[in-house]
């Protein structure tokens, strides 16, 4: 499948679908967190998820990652189906993601919160323990080796031995990008990334996530932040209770007078207040 590439000015210009979903639904005792939603991810590019408060964003990133089944609706990555899939399984077929409260395991070094995130460990097979112990060293070798490089690479090198959970807020979001990173993901779910961080950090983690779409990685975010959206986002997609209401550049986005009435008219009345 291929979409159009709406934040490329070249008339006629299309992209494939990284990951795709239609007809998603999810219900709590009930009531419809989803309800619907239907869109398309252009490969290579970095596409934000946005809405007010309760419209089903993180509920769609859950069941997309697999953390969470749908009630209906379909799931590809790529031209795979993958509806139904649990996380693990979907992380072995290059989809990985981050969570808005960062997830780090508290009582490992940030070095080994990303030697956790190897793919393909060889020392995990019982036959390899047994039988082929100089291939796991030379992996475990080669795993520690970029690990650091990605620790150097996101500025947590200095913090290599420290127990992870005596980062600050802001570092602990960059452990967990770091960490996804390591997983060699070719499609990141990122959860609110700049939620909760330093101003003087928003623009560093934005160029991180600028260079993750130059090494070739498809990102979805979701995002508040539209100042965010608007400097690294080539795509937008807006969820309003559930379904999917628009999409496009956020530029166009603005002059959908839908979008700006569900959520744009209230997130730029909040920044004239501020």
């Amino acid at each position: 499948m291929s979409i159009t590439d709406t934040s490329n000015p070249a008339a006629g210009t299309t992209l494939s679908a990284a990951l795709r979903c239609s007809g998603l639904t999810k219900a709590f005792q009930g009531v419809h967190a989803v309800n619907g939603a239907e869109f398309s991810i252009p490969t290579g590019q970095i596409t934000a998820l946005i809405g007010p408060n309760g419209a089903g964003k993180t509920t769609v990133v859950n069941i997309l990652s697999g953390a969470m089944k749908s009630d209906s609706g379909q799931i590809f990555i790529g031209e795979t189906e993958t509806t139904g899939w649990p996380s693990h399984r979907v992380a072995r077929h290059g989809l990985l993601r981050t969570f808005q409260l960062s997830r780090e395991l508290g009582g490992l070094t940030v070095l080994e919160n990303l030697l956790t995130a190897a793919p393909n460990q060889a020392g995990d097979s019982l036959f390899n323990v047994l039988t082929r112990p100089g291939l796991i060293r030379r992996q475990e070798r080669e795993n520690a080796q970029r690990a650091l490089e990605l620790l150097e690479v996101y500025g947590l090198y200095r913090h290599r031995d420290t127990p992870a959970r005596e980062l600050s807020g802001g570092q602990k979001k960059l452990l967990e990008i770091s960490r996804a990173v390591m997983g060699s993901p070719s499609i990141l779910l990122l959860d609110e990334p700049m939620a909760g961080v330093n101003p003087a950090l928003i623009d560093v983690l934005g160029n991180y996530i600028l260079e993750l779409k130059r090494d070739g990685v498809t990102v979805l975010m979701i995002e508040h932040n539209l100042g965010v959206v608007e400097r690294i986002c080539d795509y937008v997609i807006v969820l309003a209770e559930g379904r999917t209401l628009a999409t496009g550049r956020l530029s166009d986005l603005r002059q959908n007078t839908e979008v700006v009435k569900a959520y744009l008219g209230e997130v730029m009345d909040a920044s004239a207040a501020n």
